[in-house]
């Protein structure tokens, strides 16, 4: 685990593939919308991190104009988050992968794409690959998980003696709040 975990965690559903795919390939990249939970995720596994939106992001922005490495040296796997922020770091960390030729080096973050043509490479083979969405009612402790949305959207669900603790007032909170 990392340094930078925070007190509270609630394990989410895509821990168990991101520690599978930390242990496949030498970069991870998560990708989601903003406040899903990237940032926390990547964070428990994280040795060190650079947040390229943070306090220090005009710092950071300096240091990748000047080297690279200086973004990429740290103990790992190194958290970059919101890398996109600086392209050229997909490809530095590619290559990075393919130097030191071991796994669980690096965790990218990110809730926007780069622009189209700013990366050389796909990160086929180097990078794995993990969609991150908000947390759920599961996740949250909300919900028992009797009932699966993907069960309901394939229609194979059985609803018989589904029942939830949760109040009418409850639920229309969860529904408004999202997640």
């Amino acid at each position: 685990m990392g340094e930078f975990v925070p007190e509270k965690y609630l394990r989410r559903v895509i821990d168990e593939r991101f520690e599978n795919q930390l242990n496949a390939f030498g970069a991870i990249c998560l990708r989601g919308p903003k406040w899903c939970g990237k940032t926390t995720t990547a964070s428990r596994y994280a040795k060190s991190r650079i947040l390229m939106q943070g306090k220090d992001a005009k710092a950071y922005l300096k240091a990748a104009d000047t080297d690279l490495s200086l973004i990429l040296d740290g103990p790992t796997p190194r958290l970059i988050d919101e890398w996109q922020e600086y392209p050229q770091i997909w490809d530095s960390v590619r290559y990075e992968v393919d130097e030191r030729n071991d796994v669980g080096q690096f965790i990218l973050t990110g809730s926007s794409a780069p622009k189209e043509g700013s990366m050389k490479h796909s990160g086929a083979g180097r990078f794995g690959f993990l969609d991150m969405y908000p947390m759920s009612l599961f996740e949250s402790g909300e919900s028992n998980g009797t009932v699966s949305l993907r069960d309901l959207f394939s229609g194979t669900a059985d609803l018989r003696g589904a029942t939830t603790e949760l109040t009418v007032r409850k639920l229309a909170e969860c529904i408004c709040r999202g997640g």
